[in-house]
């Protein structure tokens, strides 16, 4: 990998990381249209580090709360039922499908998951679901003329079950062009939880699964697979450019629907299913990079 595409691959995983379009089906699909190697699941994992690590300077005063309060009630100090130690242990709960998941399928994750078939399938299916979330919510907050709106909820009624659903949610994300903030966003959307509340408990969920998940494709980043060098300089530049966009996305989320990333998810996947269909790009693209 040359220092350009770390460069070019670091900005789109941080410009990606957390709208609900896909951040891994966006890097392979950059390295197939450019007729680079695909970067592959280590370098994507490793670059995860930068954004997460983004997620963890934006969200430090709720996080440094969170992880006190869930220390304090381990060592049995912590208030019983205190919201903060709950939430702790809701995210390390939510974190368990993934964490299983990753490690009984990294086989598929890095071989067969990221054929382009299968995420323009993806893309285009999970635009479906974020769409139809989308759209109850709205419908929700808004009612109607025979009905009032909808109370949906907030982060303090999250509860174990819910936390669960939102951690099978996440683990489809292992599939590349499922979008981690996409299908947890959804699942939350469709629990009944507002967009903002969506987006927040996306953003704390994925913080232990994508830096452990970082952590562990560590040993593969100079085995020939993934520079250390060029891995570094996107990993900085995702974190860069990550920060902005949460900063960006969560003012946006506030007031206006996910009703433009459907669109372009839905856009996307069709045009990779025709230009697969048309025989202009392989669904095997980019695959020598190993």
């Amino acid at each position: 990998m040359s220092w350009f595409e770390s460069f070019v691959l670091g900005l789109v995983q941080g410009l990606t990381e957390f709208l609900p379009i896909s951040s891994s089906a966006h890097l392979r699909l950059t390295a197939a249209f450019a007729d680079w190697n695909d970067p592959g699941a280590a370098f994507t994992a490793v670059t995860q580090i930068g954004t997460e690590t983004a997620v963890l300077i934006y969200f430090r005063k709720d996080i440094a709360r969170i992880v006190s309060a869930w220390f304090r009630s381990v060592v049995g100090k912590g208030e019983r039922g205190d919201r903060d130690a709950r939430m702790g242990w809701l995210v390390i709960i939510g974190s368990i499908p993934i964490g299983v998941l990753g490690l009984l399928l990294k086989g598929a994750i890095e071989g067969p998951f990221r054929d382009l078939r299968l995420i323009a399938a993806t893309l285009v299916v999970m635009g479906l679901v974020l769409g139809f979330a989308d759209r109850r919510a709205a419908r929700d907050e808004g009612g109607g003329r025979h009905r009032a709106a909808t109370q949906r909820k907030d982060l303090t009624d999250l509860d174990v079950k819910d936390g669960l659903i939102y951690g099978a949610c996440q683990a489809l994300a292992l599939v590349p062009g499922v979008s981690r903030s996409g299908a947890t966003i959804s699942g939350g959307l469709l629990l009944g939880y507002t967009r903002e509340s969506a987006a927040r408990y996306s953003f704390l969920l994925a913080v232990p699964a994508v830096l452990a998940s970082g952590v562990f494709e560590l040993k593969d980043a100079g085995d020939g697979h993934t520079a250390w060098g060029p891995t570094a300089l996107a990993t900085l530049i995702a974190f860069a450019v990550g920060y902005a966009v949460i900063a960006w996305f969560m003012k946006f989320i506030s007031t206006r629907s996910f009703m433009p990333f459907v669109v372009y998810r839905i856009l996307l996947g069709l045009l990779l299913f025709a230009l697969v269909s048309m025989g202009v790009l392989s669904p095997h693209a980019g695959e020598s990079a190993g």
